[in-house]
């Protein structure tokens, strides 16, 4: 089992719209870069910036127009439904790299994503341009059936993404994209059909009896793919449930699955940030608790397999 510890929880500068709280709550994302730690929310429309050292509050920086319902229901209806953050290389219009939000596609209003590039330092350098991801989710949604994007990473000549299938009728896959061409795609802010190479559906296992299925990815500097699962008894990718368990796992470059472990915190781990430091794979995680009153936690961890 993967030891976890708490190192704080996403507290915020300021809420998002007069009378919510002051803290991140549904993060679903999560990318280091340089000194800032950057987090989406599934039910909001900014991103959070917080320091990568400290317990200081995080910023929020807009990633699309207009404000979201206040009401439960209403605003999960109507959210963007973020649950995915990668970083990309540098590319035409972002010399120093980028930060590429991807909705779930899970409804016909959760197919706009976003982008906003960096500094040389990795700080964020401008404003988001939205990137309409409705063409290359409903070809994918062709192959999948019910769709749930849940993470994303590059890879070699790859941009994978990570489908989570909810539920025991849920197809958890890899789906590759073809770097260049999706890079292309999103300087002009829409992927489409032809940015996909290949498709691979892969079974998890259970936790708890449930099955296990993918929510984040963050990429090693081999090749190798460090992935978060959570086991969740929902019927489907629109309503929640309880949490079983969650894991972590690695993949090989190609894919291939070479470890997988539980978490010792019950939580739903739906953000993971990975890197080598001192000869070990160390891990940031994130966790959703599914209740817009309960801050984030931001939890570390060390993997046990070679570095």
């Amino acid at each position: 089992m993967i030891r976890t510890t708490l190192r704080r929880t996403l507290t915020l500068e300021a809420p998002e719209s007069p009378g919510r709280t002051a803290h991140v709550s549904a993060a679903s994302g999560l990318v280091r870069v340089g000194e800032w730690l950057y987090v989406v929310a599934d039910d909001s429309l900014h991103l959070a910036t917080f320091p990568a050292r400290g317990d200081a509050p995080g910023r929020l920086a807009r990633l699309f127009a207009g404000e979201l319902p206040e009401e439960t229901q209403a605003r999960k209806a109507a959210k963007p439904d973020l649950e995915v953050l990668c970083a990309l290389g540098p590319f035409a219009g972002a010399p120093h790299g980028a930060l590429l939000a991807l909705p779930s596609g899970s409804t016909s209003v959760r197919m706009r994503g976003a982008v906003l590039p960096l500094s040389a330092e990795g700080a964020l350098a401008g404003e988001a341009r939205t990137v309409d991801c409705s063409a290359l989710y409903q070809q994918i949604g062709r192959e999948l059936g019910s769709l749930n994007i849940e993470g994303a990473a590059m890879v070699g000549s790859r941009l994978r993404l990570l489908q989570r299938g909810n539920g025991d009728a849920g197809v958890d896959a890899l789906v590759d994209l073809d770097r260049e061409r999706a890079l292309r795609g999103i300087e002009v802010g829409a992927l489409g059909p032809e940015v996909l190479r290949t498709i691979r559906r892969w079974d998890l296992g259970h936790a708890g009896g449930v099955r296990l299925s993918f929510t984040d990815a963050s990429p090693l500097p081999d090749g190798r793919l460090v992935f978060t699962a959570t086991a969740e008894d929902t019927r489907n990718a629109y309503a929640d449930g309880p949490v079983a368990g969650s894991a972590v796992g690695l993949l090989a470059p190609d894919g291939t699955p070479l470890f997988l472990d539980s978490v010792d915190a019950k939580v739903k781990l739906e953000g993971v940030d990975a890197r080598v430091e001192g000869g070990r794979v160390h891990l940031l995680l994130v966790a959703d608790a599914d209740d817009p009153a309960v801050a984030a936690p931001l939890l570390e961890a060390v993997l046990d397999v070679p570095a």
